[in-house]
């Protein structure tokens, strides 16, 4: 898969974002371009408030609204890189004991990046300095923990391209999305440790819970 989307800083792939199926009115096609580069379309993400409500919004929903949680801004992120020029890739990133990682993600010069939605700090921004997904995925793991203080990523997902769903119109329609979560939810996953591994794992101390609490938003 890795092999079979590749997008270099010269030359972005080809977009279909633009056609008359494309959903977007002209005034949010442009407010998306505007963000320009994947750090624009993390800046964008960053100013909005988390959502908390168990809703799965599609990414103009998300744009009417201003506000995302961690599957919508994944989501939204995809979409938003569509418009600028890339493949609009995500994949899931599933932990134990707590909430799996919805996270978009990009090429450049044959190296992966990340854009996503967290209510955690250091969840968020990747820049596309990883060779492989499984450096992406492991560059998650010291800061993805619970309320607890377990460290509890363990899995990543393939890339899944979202033009797969254009047929049910995931960016634009006014319905829930979640059968985009549900098609993450039954896609193998691969392991990132091993059960010895597991079994030594340290909790987070307390100077980096607090750090990757800031910002966090509670019910």
């Amino acid at each position: 898969m890795e092999n079979r989307v590749k997008t270099s800083a010269r030359q972005k792939p080809r977009s279909t974002s633009t056609s008359p199926d494309c959903g977007f009115t002209r005034s949010e096609v442009r407010a998306l371009r505007r963000l320009k580069t994947p750090a624009g379309v993390q800046r964008f993400l960053d100013e909005l408030p988390y959502n908390l409500s168990f809703t799965a919004r599609s990414p103009q929903k998300v744009l009417g609204d201003r506000t995302a949680s961690c599957l919508e801004g994944g989501i939204f992120a995809a979409a938003a890189l569509r418009i600028i020029g890339f493949p609009p890739l995500i994949f899931d990133l599933e932990a134990e004991q707590d909430t799996d990682h919805v996270v978009a993600i990009f090429k450049v010069r044959e190296h992966w990046g990340a854009v996503a939605k967290s209510n955690f700090t250091g969840c968020r921004y990747r820049e596309p300095v990883y060779r492989s997904l499984r450096e992406l995925a492991m560059s998650y793991f010291n800061v993805y923990f619970n309320l607890r203080g377990e460290r509890t990523l363990r899995r990543y997902s393939r890339p899944v391209n979202l033009v797969r769903f254009d047929r049910l119109h995931w960016m634009t329609t006014d319905k829930p999305i979640w059968f985009i979560a549900e098609h993450l939810c039954e896609i193998p996953h691969i392991p990132l440790l091993a059960p010895a591994m597991e079994k030594r794992l340290t909790r987070v101390d307390q100077r980096t819970f607090r750090g990757e609490m800031v910002g966090h938003r509670k019910k």
